[in-house]
């Protein structure tokens, strides 16, 4: 059994990150000292908040690789004598949704695609034991559920995957009903907004009162496409780059200057 931390993890000081544009995974951070305008008026607007799941609440795949679950579903294809359907680029990509992908372009709303996210979405419940809490997530959703607002999830992970890491973190309250996730329609996937728009639909939100958190340019574009608000959450200088160049206006690199900014609003 994998023992994860009761409280938020984190591998270093109580200290408020973001990063630099040119930061690797693993590069020094900066504290930060002061919360922006913006970021208090994207808190102070949202009744309706809409988390993307593995990023802004936890890292999924932190003990169970990605790139393993990606090699698992090659070599379920190739057991099938399906070798032949991925190109040499798409057997050692390191993300199982790509491919996933793959096999969704080639033979959409097939039996072979609702299979192999069967078999993604057992993957992925299977990581859930050894997955890594997002430092100060816990904490932050507690507290915006605490103050009434309503939370969804909308993520391209598996529903089922995301209901049951919340479930261990005795967070499934502050969520339930409203988690909403992949399907074996995978046109329906971020950038798609259809995850979106079914968590507004469920709680009755106007997309203006409303509040995307996402790390990925995909959440961004699904929360322009819905006319939601968006904020970045980037735990490195690459995926603050890469949300930066999509557009995002508000990127922090750490949750706490959102928590901060939510208890100014009590």
């Amino acid at each position: 059994m994998v023992r994860r931390p009761l409280g938020n993890h984190h591998d270093g000081p109580d200290t408020l990150l973001v990063t630099s544009d040119t930061a690797s995974d693993t590069a020094q951070t900066e504290p930060v000292t002061e919360l922006t305008e913006e970021l208090r008026e994207l808190i102070a607007g949202a009744r309706f908040v809409l988390f993307d799941f593995d990023g802004p609440i936890c890292r999924l795949f932190a003990g169970h690789s990605a790139e393993d679950v990606a090699k698992d579903l090659v070599e379920w294809l190739e057991r099938q004598g399906l070798r032949g359907l991925l190109t040499e680029e798409e057997r050692v990509h390191p993300d199982p949704m790509a491919v996933l992908y793959a096999v969704n372009l080639r033979h959409p709303h097939s039996d072979l695609v609702t299979e192999l996210e069967e078999r993604l979405t057992q993957q992925e419940l299977k990581a859930v034991p050894s997955a890594w809490p997002t430092e100060f997530a816990d904490a932050l959703i507690r507290t915006w559920s605490a103050v009434g607002a309503r939370l969804a999830i909308a993520t391209n992970n598996s529903a089922r995957t995301a209901a049951s890491y919340l479930a261990s973190r005795g967070l499934s309250g502050c969520f339930a009903p409203n988690i909403y996730g992949r399907t074996q329609d995978l046109h329906h996937l971020k950038p798609d907004p259809h995850c979106l728009n079914r968590a507004l639909s469920a709680m009755g939100a106007a997309p203006s009162s409303s509040l995307m958190i996402g790390d990925a340019p995909t959440d961004f574009e699904a929360a322009q496409r819905a006319g939601i608000p968006f904020l970045g959450y980037a735990r490195n200088g690459r995926k603050e780059k890469l949300l930066r160049e999509a557009g995002a206006g508000v990127v922090v690199g750490s949750l706490e200057p959102v928590r901060r900014a939510l208890w100014r609003q009590v």
